[in-house]
């Protein structure tokens, strides 16, 4: 999972992941590539689609 630079840190992602593995750092969202499992919550709630599984 990553997230492009469209993110603008609303902070939907965050509240989403349910083992906390999305944070918000100078207001852009990024993704603990250790605790993530790729269940795509985030991806879900992300208004701007700045949230991508990776190929």
């Amino acid at each position: 999972m990553y997230i492009d630079e469209t993110c603008v840190g609303c902070g939907l992602c965050v509240e989403s992941c349910p083992l906390e593995a999305i944070s918000l750092v100078e207001i852009q969202a990024v993704i603990s590539k250790e605790i993530c499992i790729e269940c795509a919550s985030c991806i879900d709630v992300c208004p701007l689609e700045a949230i991508h599984q990776e190929d």
